[in-house]
């Protein structure tokens, strides 16, 4: 079990990256949302022992991760945002010397790892020629070669083109059981598929954590469909909160996001994922 409690991280100019951040999370794959600049990577690299916490307490399994850093690092597996290869190794080249350097030496177990992510057809090409995604699934090799029981992963699918995004996530899936993969991302279908538990996040804070069932149980009755002409809904747009805009021959078939009816002859609809974090970003409390 990974614990935080009031976890915060100022930065010296004394603005603050994560503040007041309390949450318990289980097994499984769950998944930090939230836009770009919300605090994510910061709260990540705290939990991955890369930088202290300025206030608060992070435990996992009990060990304080900041008293304690070596017990946790022997048990985690990391792929940061931006995960840079030795372009003139091959994969299998590369997932060796970085085994070695988290104590595996077993070349079985490295070819082994390299089949789990769908590497061992190019374990002998040089990853320079790999592509986004490829490069990705080394990443995640590195990060499960030592067996790890928590794995952190900062927004993975930053540009991967969509097949690959996919492959992806279903990957994550696989290997998210029996230990807790955290990922990280602002793209919520990244975390529709494969999170057993999502955490929204904004300005640092936590706004909501939940599984999708809950998140979607709790947004019920903020989700509404209408017909606009055209002309309305670009007057109107500036106030709507917009989730989806189909043009056909008798109008704009809109949905919107809104504790109430938005707009005349507006009839509620159950509520997806997605307008389900657009009302947690903008319109419960625990966001303002």
């Amino acid at each position: 079990m990974l614990a935080l409690e009031n976890v915060g991280k100022r930065y010296r100019a004394g603005n603050w990256g994560v503040r007041g951040f309390t949450l318990s999370v289980p097994d499984g794959v769950v998944g930090l949302l939230g836009p770009n600049g919300a605090g994510k990577t910061t709260l990540m690299s705290m939990i991955a022992t890369l930088t202290r916490p300025t206030e608060g307490r992070l435990t996992w399994d009990g060990k304080d991760v900041v008293a304690d850093p070596e017990s946790v690092r022997r048990r985690l597996g990391f792929l940061p945002q931006d995960f840079g290869v030795h372009g003139s190794l091959t994969a299998f080249e590369m997932l060796d010397y970085l085994a070695r350097l988290k104590g595996v030496r077993s070349r079985a177990k490295v070819a082994e790892t390299l089949e789990r992510i769908g590497l061992h057809g190019v374990a002998d090409r040089a990853v320079g020629g790999f592509s986004g995604g490829m490069r990705q699934r080394l990443g995640i090799a590195q990060a499960l070669v030592a067996d790890p029981d928590l794995l952190v992963v900062d927004e993975p699918t930053a540009g991967l083109d969509p097949e690959e995004r996919v492959r992806f996530r279903n990957l994550l899936g696989e290997i998210g059981h029996g230990r807790l993969v955290l990922l990280s991302t602002h793209i919520v279908s990244d975390v529709e598929a494969v999170a057993t538990a999502i955490a929204v996040m904004k300005e640092g804070r936590l706004v909501t954590f939940g599984t999708p069932e809950e998140l979607l149980l709790a947004a019920r009755g903020t989700a509404w469909e209408a017909v606009l002409p055209s002309q309305e809904l670009e007057r109107l747009r500036a106030s709507l909160l917009v989730s989806t805009a189909v043009r056909k021959p008798d109008g704009v078939h809109v949905r919107l996001v809104a504790r109430e009816a938005p707009v005349p002859l507006a009839r509620p609809v159950e509520p997806t994922l997605e307008e389900a974090y657009l009302f947690f970003m903008r319109l419960s409390p625990a966001a303002s």
